[in-house]
């Protein structure tokens, strides 16, 4: 296998970012000073600053967290939030510096070439993007320069917040991975340096760091690990192959509309969305494209904000869109107690227009009917048409349950009190639980409750 000589990389790495994307994209945003730990399968894999100080973290458990930390605030990972909270910082970084190559959330790469031309320098460029994020309020940024992004991304954390740009010369990434634990292979985020079990079995070999597995023979390496290991001794020997692979910018899909001065009334809302709808919808359109699930922020004149997914049972066009942005105004007028300055859409699913197209033949009649309940959920809004739905519960009546058009029931839900028992085959759930007969000794038939003691 030939490997390819390392490319100098740099990369971006945000600290933390899950909890940075709960302060920024939270429903509330959370203050950032606040102790907070986001949780996945109940480890901690990421805390904010106060919570650190107070022992929290990442890999313990949420139990050994809460302890260390009574005040914590704890909350679930969410990588569609933590994504979507991202999707401007790359954004922002591509206007720098096209070319970059998102790795995770929290974490990117770009090819330092480019940018060192363009800015006078390798350093100069990371400290230019780390001032150009600072303007959105990212405090922490590190940055690290080096020979390949498996390197370069090892650099920015060795970084600190002091000096948050750590280059490493060319030629010297052997040098400056040799005393690093090979836990980092591990823990990397690149492609082709994860592993799950060829750390644990180095350290059972007395192998401890990067270097000392650097220093085994290839051969040997290949025996026991194959090709994989191969690939990863390359890394620990600073001799990264793996190229930075740009993405390609998506479409911009969302629309929003500022107010100034912000709006009052609901229905001015509405009205001044419809020439952005009507551009929504034709954006989507001209990539053959319709939305099913729309995304619907609202952000008031004091900073707060009132954001849901709508689903719709076929696809959104304009009058549909501005009738959910009417619908959530009116909903959440406790969430927002103060005119309107921002209205942001955007697609949370899309699906083919051919999907969606008018059928030729046994369409008619189903159309027809959705058309005209549609006209009057837009008349009575959003909760003014039920669907039924059969749920979890013991009574047939706690078995119906209601949900808005266009909205799916819960899963489990239940229109009432009551277990999530199904009745029996056959029999009406409250005959059956009702009935009265039981079962006992060999056939014999034993009469139980009001009809037994009447009996005797």
């Amino acid at each position: 296998m030939t490997l390819r000589s390392p490319v100098r990389s740099l990369v971006l790495w945000f600290p933390d970012w899950p909890v940075t994307a709960l302060t920024r994209e939270g429903t509330p945003p959370l203050d950032p000073s606040r102790a907070i730990a986001v949780v996945e399968r109940n480890l901690v894999v990421a805390c904010s600053a106060a919570a650190r100080v107070d022992g929290v973290r990442r890999g313990q458990r949420r139990r050994d967290a809460q302890a260390r930390c009574p005040g914590l605030t704890v909350v679930p990972a969410d990588a569609v939030r933590d994504h979507r909270a991202f999707a401007p910082i790359v954004s922002l970084i591509e206007e720098k510096a096209p070319g970059v190559q998102l790795v995770r959330a929290g974490l990117c790469a770009l090819r330092a070439r480019g940018p060192a031309r363009y800015y006078g320098g390798e350093t100069e460029a990371a400290h230019v993007l780390i001032e150009s994020l600072r303007g959105l309020g990212l405090a922490d940024v590190r940055a690290g320069i080096a020979d390949g992004p498996f390197t370069a991304e090892q650099a920015a954390k060795a970084a600190n917040a002091r000096d948050p740009v750590f280059a490493v010369p060319a030629g010297g990434a052997g040098g400056f991975l040799a005393p690093l634990s090979v836990a980092v292979l591990d823990a990397s985020s690149f492609p082709g340096a994860e592993t799950t079990d060829l750390v644990g079995l180095l350290a059972r070999l007395g192998v401890q760091t990067l270097g000392a597995f650097a220093a085994m023979e290839p051969d040997r390496v290949r025996e026991r690990f194959g090709e994989r290991g191969i690939r990863l001794h390359s890394l620990a020997a600073g001799r990264d192959s793996q190229p930075v692979e740009p993405r390609t910018p998506p479409p911009e899909l969302e629309r929003e509309v500022a107010f100034e001065p912000p709006l009052e009334i609901a229905d001015q809302v509405a009205f001044a969305m419809r020439l952005t709808a009507d551009d929504f919808i034709t954006g989507l359109g001209a990539m053959d494209l319709v939305c099913t699930e729309l995304r619907v922020e609202l952000v008031g004149d004091r900073g707060e904000r009132s954001e849901r997914v709508w689903l719709h049972p076929g696809s959104f066009d304009a009058a549909a869109v501005v009738d959910r942005v009417r619908w959530q105004l009116a909903e959440d007028q406790e969430g927002l107690r103060s005119g309107v300055a921002l209205v942001r859409i955007s697609p949370e699913a899309v699906d083919a227009a051919s999907h969606h197209a008018p059928a030729l033949f046994g369409g008619g009649p189903e159309e027809r009917v959705h058309h005209a309940l549609s006209r009057v959920q837009a008349m009575l809004g959003h909760r003014g048409v039920l669907t039924p739905a059969i749920g979890g519960g013991r009574w047939l009546s706690e078995r119906q349950v209601l949900s808005s058009l266009g909205r799916p029931a819960r899963e489990g839900a239940r229109g009432s009190r009551g277990a999530a028992r199904p009745p029996v085959a056959g029999k009406p759930a409250r005959a059956a639980a009702h009935d009265g007969v039981r079962r006992s000794g060999a056939g014999r038939r034993a009469r139980t409750g009001r009809r037994a003691h009447r009996r005797r």
